[in-house]
C-alpha cells in the first residue's frame, strides 16, 4: 500500500504597498514581484494585513500561510508563502 505524498513549495515574493488607494488591488509587475494597492493606511499594521489578504486571494492559501519577512514598517515588503 502505498502512502499519498505531501510536498511543500515555500517561495518568496517582493511586494510594493501602495497605502490609501481608491481600490484594493494586487497586480503581478514581474516575477516574484507584485504591486498591493490597499485602501487602508499604513497605521498599526492595518495595509500589512490587507496585503496578506489579497495574496491569500491570489494564490488560493489560507491566511496562516503567508508571513511577511521583511519591510514591516516600509512600502517595500517580502513575504513568504507556504
Amino acid at each position: 500500500m502505498l502512502g499519498a505524498l505531501a510536498i511543500s513549495v515555500t517561495m518568496r515574493i517582493k511586494v510594493k504597498v501602495k497605502p490609501n488607494s481608491n481600490k484594493n488591488d494586487l497586480k503581478e509587475i514581474s516575477s516574484g514581484f507584485f504591486e498591493a494597492r490597499v485602501t487602508v493606511p499604513p497605521e498599526k499594521g492595518r495595509a500589512n494585513e490587507k496585503v496578506t489578504e489579497l495574496l491569500s486571494k491570489h494564490f488560493k492559501v489560507p491566511k496562516s500561510s503567508i508571513r511577511l519577512i521583511s519591510g514591516a514598517s516600509y512600502k517595500e515588503k517580502v513575504f513568504e508563502v507556504v
